[in-house]
């Protein structure tokens, strides 16, 4: 990880956690350059791997980081990228992650007084500025597919975080995901809220501050959730979402708005499924147009973003490493498509399974006042179209904004949900 430093006009607010205050990935008063140019770079520090953003409070940078089996958090001087602490967590055994991902992909949360990290694969430390460990406390490491990314947030004197599980409970079908509250203070629990039939997110949760209440919305399997943020106590939920949810919620106008792009990444409701077969044509070793059980190689599993190079993490769903394990999960993914048994799959096979897929691609947007299930009421529209996989959505100057893979640009009227303009930015990439 290399850490950046540019020349400009600077802010003492704070950039408190994962984007930014409320994460709303807004801050009006600072003012980064569009592009960085050579003359921009005021420094660069090298840093250990890892994945979670960087978070500021006056002249300090912090983040975490991961190197060679051992957690840490940094901290650095924001005027020059010295490296003023590093501290390292506690030993436990490291969460499996994929290959995309790392062991510290969480943002560090930071307030006047503390920082505060979440490593999914030991839990929380809270830290004073210069270093000092305030208290630490012990979580039980989720069973994830990607491993953890969310991140902690504050809301008066509590530190609110998910920690969503595809594992069950002892003895039970249900799932150990949960909310949980911290005193921000000294670690101790002040509320835990269950929530048995989700399975694992990597979404991050926001404050909703709206005309009536300030509620904690979460997004997770399938469905996104308010509670109170005090107590914890459920109030509503809507249904809709992906398996996977990945983006943060964002609020404007009173309204809260939620996304998440269809399971494998899709961002339009109407899906072309001839890149995901020409994807696939690269296993036909005979060439006869289709693809058989027999050619099956090391790389082979079920396309998500065809766009990517055979081997990108990304491009496909992941498999085990262990050689029996993975050889035993890519001939169950053979039989997704081969409905007709023939140990081949035909174009028309893997198009109409990927045609008819559960789930769509959402951009939601939600009033407040709701309870239980929301209706019509309560769901002012819904957008089906250039929802990004992993981008959250940005509300900036009365617009919805939305990059998704590819480089696609979408505005959004959040008053009608209706598409103001849609075009390809010079890049690619999530």
């Amino acid at each position: 990880m290399i850490s950046l430093g540019y020349a400009g006009e600077a802010t003492k607010k704070t950039w408190n956690q994962f984007r930014g205050p409320d994460g709303s990935g807004v801050m009006e008063e600072s003012k980064p350059p569009v592009m960085i140019q050579p003359g921009d770079l005021a420094w660069k520090a090298a840093l250990p791997a890892g994945l979670s953003s960087p978070v500021i409070a006056g002249d300090r940078i912090f983040l975490t980081a991961f190197d060679e089996g051992r957690l840490f958090t940094i901290a650095l001087d924001r005027r020059n990228g010295q490296e003023l602490w590093r501290r390292t967590a506690p030993e436990k055994p490291l969460q499996k992650v994929h290959k995309a991902n790392t062991p510290a992909s969480p943002s560090a949360l930071v307030d006047k007084e503390k920082v505060y990290v979440y490593f999914g694969s030991y839990g929380l430390l809270a830290y004073q500025h210069d270093g000092t460990e305030v208290w630490k406390k012990p979580l039980q490491t989720s069973k994830s597919l990607y491993g953890a990314s969310t991140s902690p947030i504050a809301y008066k004197d509590l530190l609110i975080l998910v920690t969503d599980d595809d594992a069950n409970l002892e003895n039970s079908r249900v799932s150990r995901s949960r909310v949980l509250a911290f005193s921000r203070a000294n670690g101790k629990l002040v509320w835990e809220t269950a929530r048995p039939f989700l399975r694992s997110g990597w979404s991050t949760p926001t404050i909703w501050r709206h005309k009536d209440a300030d509620e904690l919305v979460v997004l997770g399997h399938g469905r996104v959730v308010g509670y109170n943020p005090l107590t914890g106590q459920e109030k509503w939920f809507a249904k809709g979402f992906s398996r996977e949810t990945i983006a943060i919620p964002v609020q404007g106008r009173d309204k809260i708005y939620i996304s998440s792009a269809q399971l494998g990444g899709v961002s339009d409701a109407e899906i072309d499924p001839k890149p995901f077969w020409d994807s696939m044509l690269k296993f036909d070793k005979n060439k006869d147009g289709k693809v058989g059980r027999d050619e099956i190689t090391e790389n082979f599993t079920w396309p998500l973003r065809p766009e990517l190079p055979l081997g990108h993490p990304g491009w496909g769903i992941p498999l085990p490493s262990d050689p029996a394990r993975r050889r035993e999960r890519q001939q169950g993914i053979f039989g997704w498509a081969d409905k007709n048994r023939d140990n081949l799959w035909t174009e028309q096979e893997l198009s109409a399974h990927i045609t008819n897929r559960p789930g769509r691609p959402i951009l939601m947007a939600i009033t407040p006042g709701g309870r239980g299930e929301l209706g019509k009421e309560h769901i002012a529209w819904e957008l089906n179209r250039s929802v990004p996989e992993i981008p959250s959505p940005l509300f900036y100057r009365d617009r919805i904004y939305m990059v998704r893979n590819g480089g696609t640009l979408a505005a959004v009227d959040p008053e009608t949900g209706k598409l103001s303009y849609r075009g390809r930015l010079g890049g690619t990439g999530q």
